[in-house]
C-alpha cells in the first residue's frame, strides 16, 4: 500500500500538466542588445509608426503583444504590413513580414502565432510598419526596438478552475481506489447492455450455437479497440466456463495477434486450456467491405445465437447489424463513434454508448482500480449535474423574480478566479 501512495504525487503532477503553462526559463542568456535595452528601456516616441511591445501573459515565452501608432493621413491605405527582425541584425533581408492588418482593424496584434516566424524566449526584436496602398507599400515611423523580451510563466492564471477541477477529480478517484481496495461494496449504476452479456452467452449455450465477437475494424492504436479486447477477455472466460463455441474474425493483423492471446489467456484463467480452439480467432482481410461480406457470410452459415459488435466501426456498421438481426441473434453493440451509434441503437438489442464501452471492463472484471476510476468519474458527473441543476433553478428564479442572480452565477463559473 505504501508503494502505491509514493507514486501518487508523481501521477498528480503528470495529470495536472494541462492546467500549467510550462516556462522556458527565466534565466536564459540574453543578447547584448537585449541586456542594454532592458537596462535602459526606450520610452518610445509619440509619432506614427512607433511600436509598443508588451510580454503576453499566461504563455510559454513565445508570444508578444504588439501595438503601433497609426499615421495621421490614412487615405488610400487598405492594410498595414508589420515587419520584424532580431535586434542587431543588418540588411533588408533580415526583415520578415509577420502580420498584415486591415486598415479598418485594430492597430495591435499578438505576434508569435505564425509557425514560420516564431518568437523565441529571451530574444529582443525590432519592428517597423509599412502602409499598403494600390501603389505599393511605404514605410513610415522609426525602426523600433522592443522594450521587453518574451518570458514564460510557470502557472497559467486563466486555468485555475481547470487546476481545481483536476485536483478534485484525481482526489475522488484515489478516494474510491482506497475504498475498492478495502473490499467495500459500492453501488454502480446499472447499464443494461453490460448486464445482458451473461444472459446472451447463456442463451447461446442453451441453444448449442456459437457466439460471434467482432472487435471493430480499427487498428490496435484505437482506444476503442483496446477496450474491446479487454471485454473480449472477460467474455471469452465466461464462454470457456460454459463450453460455448466462439468466433472472433479480425480485420487487422495486429489486433488478430492480440485477440488470439487474450482468448487463450481467458481459457487458461477459466481452467479450461484444453477447450481452446486455435481456429476460433482468425484473420480475414484488411479490406473493409470484403471483411464485412465475410462476417455476414459467417452469420448466415453458422447462425450464431449472440453477436457482439464492440470497438470502432465506420460505414459497415449497418450492414453487420442488419444481417445479424435477420439471422435472429441477440446483438450487443458498443462504440464511441457518434456517427454509427444510431445504426446500432435501431438494429441491436443493447447498445453501449460512448464511455459505457470503457466502463464495461470495470463492470465485468470488478478490479479495484477500474472500479475506483469509474466511481470517480460518476462522482464528477454528479457534481457537474448539480451545477447544471442549480443554474437551471437560478434561471427560473431570475426570470420570475428578476433578481439578476443568474448573472452572478454565470460570472462565478466563467470568470477567472485569479486575474
Amino acid at each position: 500500500m505504501r508503494k502505491n501512495w509514493i507514486g501518487i504525487p508523481a501521477l498528480m503532477i503528470l495529470l495536472l500538466l494541462p492546467a500549467l503553462s510550462v516556462a522556458r526559463g527565466d534565466d536564459e542568456i540574453l543578447t547584448p542588445v537585449a541586456e542594454e535595452q532592458l537596462a535602459e528601456p526606450d520610452p518610445g516616441l509619440d509619432v506614427s509608426g512607433t511600436v509598443t511591445v508588451q510580454d503576453k501573459d499566461n504563455d510559454a515565452g513565445d508570444l508578444l503583444l504588439v501595438s503601433f501608432e497609426l499615421p495621421a493621413d490614412t487615405e488610400g491605405i487598405f492594410a498595414y504590413n508589420v515587419y520584424r527582425r532580431v535586434a542587431g541584425e543588418e540588411g533588408e533581408g533580415s526583415w520578415n513580414l509577420v502580420e498584415i492588418i486591415p486598415a479598418d482593424g485594430l492597430s495591435e496584434f499578438i505576434d508569435g502565432y505564425d509557425p514560420e516566424y516564431p518568437i523565441a524566449s529571451g530574444v529582443l526584436y525590432e519592428y517597423r510598419i509599412a502602409s499598403a496602398t494600390v501603389d505599393g507599400e511605404e514605410f513610415f515611423g522609426p525602426e523600433c526596438e522592443a522594450g521587453v523580451v518574451s518570458k514564460g510563466e510557470i502557472y497559467h492564471t486563466g486555468k485555475t478552475k481547470i487546476f481545481i477541477a483536476s485536483i478534485l477529480f484525481i482526489g475522488l478517484i484515489f478516494y474510491y481506489f482506497g475504498k475498492a481496495q478495502k473490499g467495500i461494496e459500492m453501488y454502480m449504476r446499472p447499464i443494461a447492455g453490460i448486464e445482458a452479456i451473461d444472459e446472451a452467452i447463456g442463451r447461446a449455450t442453451e441453444m448449442g450455437k456459437p457466439v460471434l465477437y467482432v472487435p471493430g475494424i480499427s487498428s490496435i492504436a484505437d482506444v476503442a479497440t483496446i477496450a474491446s479486447l479487454t471485454i473480449l477477455g472477460r467474455v471469452a472466460k465466461k464462454i470457456a466456463l460454459y463450453q460455448t463455441p466462439l468466433i472472433v474474425p479480425n480485420r487487422d493483423p495486429i489486433v488478430f495477434t492480440v485477440a488470439e492471446e487474450v482468448v487463450k489467456q481467458a481459457y487458461l484463467e477459466a481452467g479450461r486450456p484444453d477447450a481452446y480452439d486455435p481456429d476460433s480467432v482468425f484473420f480475414v482481410t484488411t479490406s473493409q467491405f470484403a471483411y464485412v461480406a465475410a462476417v455476414n457470410g459467417i452469420m448466415m452459415r453458422e447462425k450464431p445465437a449472440t453477436n457482439f459488435y464492440l470497438g470502432m466501426f465506420y460505414a459497415e456498421s449497418l450492414l453487420l447489424a442488419e444481417t445479424g438481426s435477420l439471422s435472429g441473434a441477440i446483438q450487443i453493440a458498443g462504440t464511441d463513434a457518434v456517427t454509427q451509434l444510431p445504426f446500432f441503437i435501431t438494429t441491436c438489442d443493447y447498445t453501449l454508448i460512448g464511455e459505457e464501452l470503457y466502463a464495461a471492463s470495470a463492470y465485468l472484471g470488478r478490479e479495484p482500480k477500474q472500479i475506483g476510476a469509474l466511481k470517480g468519474q460518476d462522482a464528477c458527473k454528479a457534481i457537474i449535474m448539480t451545477f447544471i441543476t442549480v443554474a437551471l433553478i437560478f434561471g427560473v428564479i431570475d426570470v420570475v423574480a428578476n433578481t439578476h442572480i443568474l448573472d452572478w452565477f454565470r460570472d462565478l463559473v466563467t470568470s477567472p478566479i485569479v486575474d
